[in-house]
């Protein structure tokens, strides 16, 4: 077993293990760290805490101090700077005529380095952006591209449900997102109705997937032959949550859709469905 203390960067951002290097440190505080790519703050999310050797990537690396007042004047120096760098590089991109869109600037907390993420449906040729950012700010210049799920989750804002951007809100890493999801909770598979602000296709459709999974290996496909107190019937409908089947019966010549509670029904030959043609028009949205 070790200690460990975890600390998160951005607000939704994924929590990173440190070494309490002997200090007792609650969560809620904010630390000074070394990272990979600078000196940082960030604010502790999980408070000393024994894990596994397993769940960690050793060696971990100590905490430098717990946060000072003077740390914290350096961390609004920093966000003052941030958009003023962000101005300065808008105009440049339009002097040098590039095709991409700004979206932030974040300087590392010991100012050794400013960071700029922007979108661009290809790939740019920002070298001579470099050189002329680099000869203002006189330190290391990162141009970062990105897409843009990592856009919204940045700006944030309203999804369609009226809540914040769950990306935004809490979300730390995005989870794989897909048209079969949508399809097998029955939700409508227009673009507009399952898709969020960035375009791709709603975080959320992800949170009941397991529920609805588990709940489907237990219950007949559409066009599948089953066993009704009615008799025989092929499933025209699924309700998966209320676990209620919609079968059409066949007596004769006559044609009739009765409703069944899943456990009147037995299944006699379960039909595997696969993708149509829509669900394959819209797997760009993944």
């Amino acid at each position: 077993m070790i200690e460990i203390i975890g600390v998160r960067f951005k607000k939704a951002g994924k929590t990173y293990y440190f070494s309490p290097n002997g200090l007792k440190i609650e969560k809620g505080l904010y630390v000074v760290v070394e990272t990979a790519r600078a000196i940082e703050i960030g604010e502790v999310v999980i408070g000393n805490r024994m894990v596994d050797e397993k769940e960690i990537f050793s060696p971990l690396k100590p905490v430098i101090r717990i946060a000072t007042e003077q740390d914290f004047k350096t961390l609004e120096e920093n966000k003052q700077k941030e958009k003023e760098a962000f101005d300065i590089c808008t105009k440049k991109i339009q002097e040098h005529n590039l095709d991409m869109k700004l979206v932030e600037v974040e300087y590392t907390f010991d100012q050794n380095k400013i960071l700029f993420y922007f979108t661009a449906d290809g790939r740019v040729d920002f070298r001579d952006l470099v050189k002329d950012l680099a000869s203002i700010f006189k330190i290391r210049i990162e141009l970062r591209q990105i897409g843009v799920r990592d856009e919204a989750k940045m700006l944030g804002g309203l999804g369609i449900c009226g809540r914040p951007f769950c990306c935004h809100a809490f979300l730390g890493d995005f989870h794989p997102v897909s048209i079969k999801m949508a399809k097998e909770q029955n939700m409508s598979l227009n673009p507009t109705k399952i898709s969020g602000i960035c375009g791709r296709l709603m975080c959320c459709l992800k949170y009941e997937q397991d529920v609805y999974e588990e709940l489907i290996k237990k219950l007949p496909s559409r066009g599948s032959l089953v066993k009704t107190p009615e008799g025989d019937g092929v499933v025209e409908d699924v309700e998966v949550l209320r676990g209620v089947i919609k079968v059409k019966i066949q007596d004769n010549d006559i044609e009739t859709i009765k409703y069944f509670n899943k456990d009147d029904i037995r299944i006699l030959k379960k039909v595997h469905i696969k993708d149509d043609d829509e669900l394959k028009e819209l797997k760009n949205l993944e």
